[in-house]
């Protein structure tokens, strides 16, 4: 990546810090992702936009901003990235999962908040965000109490716009967030200056429908004994979802799909027939964090499902195609984007249910429950949630954590303990 130095020098990062930080990921990335042994020719693609993130990546959007574009910076997957294609609006998730510029949050927020929150600010705070510099606008919601005061500091820093995510799902909260919706609309017509019109909004879903489709593919490929992809790749995958251009990559998951396909049927995979399946279910996990995907799979078992926002949330449930105008169309977004089953919510049914179906359709031996620290609303859920697989005769195991490297011990010894108790 050393060709991109005067990009970087140019959007005013702190170039040397930089460097510090791309040395340190692509090391954590080959000891995790790189080690794996039996790989998809296809993960290259991936592999190469991880690399690529903060090089070639934000050069394609530098150059589309020259041509008029605008670029929105993302926290969370409830912001509809139908919406801002629509209106040649690019979404990049901004999210950080990294130890490297925690120190730096730090010297501004509390140590006791979410470290993805940290993490995220601190690549910021330390000018090695590229995308922080290129962005028109960062988007929040309110899905935390941690995010929602952050908001507040940083809407006198940046333009920032924030979207309620109400914290039940009655009929009042569903129109509450339609209304939020609509608005983000309106925001987006602002910042582009772009009217949202019907035609486009249905090209976009149209796009943004057959990324799902794609990314369901995927995880039903991953329901195969032996699974086709481990966990760690396709959480690699993931990732690269939030930050490539749509369109693209799912050309290049179609193609990894192919490739599955005939791994199912020639029964190719990095793991043993019969090995252990596990899910995990909890707090995303960005990219910088492979730590507890990385931990499962070098103890034998495989990750054949992900109940997160780098999973499952994130594609579940298609766009209606079918409404015929820009109000029902926008309305269909919302509804949509609202069944996203977050720890934020409350009562929390759909979640724990949902949970407990996803184990019994991947056939799981065992869920683990991924927790950031500091993420009350997964970390409290996760009491009803273990309850709820235990009823079932479904083992769970909740594991704490931060993205630095010192708790890796203790935790391959839990995750090893927990899996020699499967049946």
């Amino acid at each position: 990546m050393n060709g991109y130095e005067k990009m970087w020098q140019d959007l005013g990062l702190d170039v040397n810090l930089h460097n510090e930080l791309l040395n340190a990921l692509s090391r954590t990335y080959q000891e995790t992702v790189g080690a794996q042994k039996n790989r998809p020719e296809g993960m290259k693609y991936f592999d190469n936009m991880i690399h690529e993130s903060h090089g070639g990546r934000v050069k394609e959007i530098i150059d589309a901003k020259g041509k008029g574009k605008k670029m929105i910076g993302t926290f969370c997957i409830y912001v509809p990235e139908e919406i801002a294609l629509a209106v040649d609006v690019i979404p990049v998730a901004l999210c950080g999962g990294t130890q490297f510029s925690i120190p730096y949050a730090e010297s501004l927020f509390p140590r006791a908040i979410c470290p993805l929150i940290k993490s995220t600010l601190g690549l910021a705070f330390s000018k090695t965000c590229p995308y922080a510099p290129i962005k028109n606008m960062a988007v929040g919601e309110t899905t935390c109490d941690g995010k929602k005061k952050t908001w507040e500091i940083l809407a006198g820093k940046v333009n920032f716009h924030v979207m309620e995510v109400p914290q039940k799902k009655e009929a009042i909260d569903v129109e509450l967030w339609r209304q939020a919706v609509a608005e983000f609309g309106r925001k987006m017509e602002e910042l582009s200056g772009n009217k949202l019109e019907s035609k486009n909004l249905t090209q976009a879903i149209k796009i943004m429908n057959e990324k799902r489709k794609a990314l369901l593919k995927l995880a039903e490929l991953r329901k195969s004994d032996p699974s086709p992809i481990s966990g760690l790749d396709a959480l690699v995958v993931m990732q690269v979802a939030l930050i490539d251009e749509p369109i693209r990559f799912t050309t290049n998951l179609n193609r990894l799909n192919a490739e599955l396909e005939e791994r199912v049927e020639k029964g190719i995979s990095p793991f043993p027939k019969g090995g252990k399946r596990i899910m995990v279910s909890g707090c995303p996990a960005v990219i910088g964090n492979w730590k507890i995907h990385s931990l499962i799979e070098n103890a034998g078992a495989i990750i054949v499902a992900d109940e997160t926002c780098t999973g499952s949330r994130y594609f579940e449930n298609l766009i209606e195609e079918t409404a015929e105008d820009l109000t029902a169309q926008v309305k269909a977004i919302a509804d949509r984007y609202l069944k996203i089953n977050c720890a934020c919510f409350t009562p929390n049914r759909e979640r724990i249910d949902g949970v407990v179906k996803k184990a019994q359709e991947y056939k799981v031996d065992g869920v683990i429950q991924y927790v950031l620290q500091y993420c009350h609303g997964y970390n409290i859920e996760a009491i009803r949630v273990d309850a709820a697989l235990k009823s079932v005769n479904i083992p769970a195991l909740k594991v704490e954590t931060d993205y630095s490297e010192e708790d890796i011990g203790p935790l391959r010894t839990r995750i090893e303990a927990f899996l020699e108790r499967l049946r």
